[in-house]
């Protein structure tokens, strides 16, 4: 979350591409989210009605061209 605008490159070139050096990112991804938002001790909602936010959004953009083509058919 360091990373200047000019080491984005350098950066990247650091990173780890194989299939395990992204699966392992992804689980590192998901065990900062649940140790940050659910995994707490007063936890309420928030942390999983971010993800379902997030849920909610990412479909209504991958259907948004079928949302769009419906929008302007007529149905009589």
């Amino acid at each position: 979350m360091d990373v200047k605008l000019g080491e984005l490159g350098s950066w990247l070139g650091g990173r780890d591409f194989t299939p395990n050096g992204i699966i392992s990112a992804f689980r590192r991804g998901h065990d900062r989210y649940y140790n940050k938002y659910i995994n707490v001790r007063k936890g309420g909602i928030g942390g999983v009605a971010m993800l379902l936010a997030g849920y909610v959004a990412l479909s209504y953009l991958w259907e948004y061209d079928h949302i769009k083509h419906d929008r302007w058919r007529k149905y009589h």
